[in-house]
C-alpha cells in the first residue's frame, strides 16, 4: 500500500508517501514541506498548498491518502488555518477518487512510538529507525507527515475488517421489504 501522509498547516504542511504492509518493513519515498508565506492572503496560501498536494499526488500516485485530523487547539486561528489546509488535502484526494483517513495525533503516536503522550522527538526518532533513515526528517512537519502514513498502514486492516464487519451486521440485521410493509399496515 502506498501512502501519502499530510500533516496540514497553513505555513508547512508536512508531506510524506510510505510505501508497506503491515508486518513488513515500510519503504519511504518522498518526504518534504509545501510552504506558503505568511503575508499571503488566506485563499492564495491555499492554493499554493492544493499545487503542492497536487504536485506529490502527480508524482508517487499514492493508493490513498491519510490526514492528521485537526483538533481543537486553543489559539482558534491556527486551528483555522490547519482545519483549512486539511480540507484542501481531503479535497485533492477525493478529486482523484482517492480514500481518505483521519487520524489523531493521539494516533498517530501510540502507533509509531507506543505512546499517545510521545513528543516530537520521539516520533522523529521512531520514524528514523522504522523507515532505516540516516537522520529525522526536518522540520517536524515532515517526519510527522511520515508518521501518519506509518499509522495508516499499520491501522488500516484492521480498520477495513472492522468496517467489513459492520456492513455485514448490517446486512444481515436489517428488516425485509415484506417485514417493513407488514409493520406499516398493524400501525
Amino acid at each position: 500500500m502506498r501512502v501519502l501522509g499530510v500533516d496540514p498547516g497553513l505555513t508547512r504542511c508536512g508531506i510524506g508517501v510510505v510505501d508497506g504492509v503491515a508486518g513488513r518493513p515500510l519503504r519511504m519515498l518522498g518526504v518534504g514541506v509545501v510552504r506558503t508565506p505568511a503575508e499571503a492572503p488566506i485563499a492564495e496560501r491555499l492554493v499554493l498548498v492544493e499545487r503542492g498536494i497536487e504536485q506529490w499526488l502527480d508524482e508517487h500516485r499514492p493508493e490513498c491518502v491519510a490526514v492528521e485530523r485537526v483538533f481543537s487547539q486553543h489559539n482558534v486561528s491556527t486551528v483555522m488555518g490547519t482545519a483549512q489546509a486539511s480540507a484542501v488535502a481531503m479535497l485533492c484526494a477525493a478529486r482523484r477518487g482517492l480514500p481518505v483517513a483521519l487520524h489523531t495525533p493521539s494516533e498517530v503516536k501510540a502507533a509509531v512510538t507506543g505512546s499517545g503522550r510521545a513528543d516530537k522527538a520521539q516520533v522523529g526518532a521512531m520514524v528514523t529507525r522504522l523507515l532505516r533513515l540516516d537522520a529525522p526528517p526536518k522540520p517536524a512537519d515532515a517526519a510527522d507527515a511520515l508518521a501518519l502514513a506509518i499509522c495508516h498502514i499499520w491501522r488500516a486492516p484492521a480498520t477495513n475488517r472492522l468496517q467489513e464487519a459492520v456492513a455485514a451486521h448490517r446486512r444481515t440485521t436489517r428488516p425485509r421489504d415484506a417485514d417493513v410493509r407488514n409493520l406499516k399496515g398493524t400501525a
